[in-house]
């Protein structure tokens, strides 16, 4: 099976964190911030940038696994992406990335949290089960 290539999105209603990463390597790592103005057009340019084969958006919940506000718009942007971009795209629970970004970020100051977001949801979908993926 060949490598794919894989950008891992945190989106936002002002900035998108952007992160990258190969399936043989299974290690991913921040990339850039967007905003959110932009990002379509950013994004397509990342994709062939980084030859991507597959996206991967953080999808936000409630603690309770409830969607929200956030959850809805977050859908509706994607909606909008898959229209521009033919790739395949991929949900991954987002719970506490952010937070988790930001105890990270005190250790690893080079980094800006919106990237390291994006990583560590795209790490975790690296990581879970191919039968746990889910297509957007």
């Amino acid at each position: 099976m060949e490598a794919s290539q894989l950008i891992g999105l945190d989106v936002g209603q002002k900035r998108i964190g952007v992160a990258r990463a190969s399936s043989a390597a299974k290690l991913a790592e921040p990339l850039t911030t967007i905003q959110t103005s932009e990002g379509l057009k950013k994004l397509q340019q990342l994709v062939e940038q980084e030859s991507a084969d597959i996206i991967v958006v953080g999808l936000p919940r409630s603690l309770q696994g409830d969607d929200t506000a956030q959850t809805a718009w977050v859908r509706t942007w994607v909606d909008a992406a898959k229209k521009q971009i033919k790739l395949p795209f991929y949900w991954q629970d987002e719970a506490l990335t952010s937070k988790l970004a930001e105890s990270l970020k005190l250790k690893a100051k080079s980094q800006d949290i919106d990237s390291l977001a994006a990583a560590i949801i795209l790490q975790d979908f690296l990581d879970a089960p191919e039968a746990q993926r889910a297509l957007c």
